[in-house]
């Protein structure tokens, strides 16, 4: 799979085609939006019963993302877990959490899902202050970096996970198996990234400019689909 390496406020990235964000100054792997637990939330407010799986699949596919990164750290940019009752109802997948956060060091930043995580190996915080950037989970005063929104940009016929990337905001796409997402363009993303790069998820990292003039947006389109 082919990553996309940028800068954002003078620091190097590489954004990996799975929506999970490698820094390698820090030798961080960052993620946001888990939601693990989802399928357990939705069926316990009587919502839509989806299959559950979606915790142990989001936990595998976090596993072989810090495996092929060779991260030292792991930080997960809050709604790591669909609601705090998620974090009791892990079962047979804290044995795999657990393991992940045995081998790497871990901070978990919270959400506004799970506002107060208890009971869980590494380090707890609302936010997050390195290198010049803030780490959290809804974007506020630049420069940071966060989630929550689960940004999309439609593509080749597809609407895609995507990072935003903004003068002070990096906004990391959801790596969760079962998410949704705000359209790239949408009032609350447009007011954070007017105008940037996004980098499309999927078989490969690819960016764009943003915004992607009408008339360029078919070319870019077809040159991007003909690399997949």
């Amino acid at each position: 799979m082919t990553a996309c390496p940028f800068r954002f406020q003078d620091h190097d990235f590489i954004a990996r085609p799975s929506g999970a964000l490698f820094w390698p100054a820090q030798n961080a792997l960052v993620v946001a939006d888990l939601h693990l637990g989802k399928s357990g939330r939705m069926a316990r407010r009587g919502g839509a019963l989806l299959p559950p799986f979606e915790t142990r699949a989001t936990l595998e596919r976090l596993g072989a993302e810090l495996q092929d990164s060779a991260a030292a750290r792991l930080i997960c940019l809050g709604d790591s877990f669909d609601d705090d009752r998620a974090i009791a109802e892990l079962g047979t997948e804290r044995a795999l959490l657990e393991q992940i956060c045995a081998q790497h060091q871990t901070l978990w930043i919270t959400g506004n899902h799970d506002p107060a995580p208890e009971h869980l190996p590494g380090l707890v915080a609302q936010d997050w202050h390195e290198a010049g950037l803030t780490l959290r989970h809804i974007a506020g005063d630049g420069p940071d970096i966060s989630g929550h929104y689960h940004p999309k940009l439609r593509l080749a016929g597809q609407r895609l996970p995507a990072f935003l990337i903004g003068a002070v905001h990096l906004i990391v796409p959801a790596f969760g198996a079962y998410t949704g997402g705000l359209d790239h363009d949408a009032p609350a993303l447009a007011a954070l990234v007017p105008q940037g790069r996004a980098i499309v998820t999927g078989a490969a990292a690819r960016m764009v400019p943003l915004p992607l003039p009408p008339q360029k947006r078919a070319g870019a389109a077809r040159r991007w689909s003909a690399r997949r």
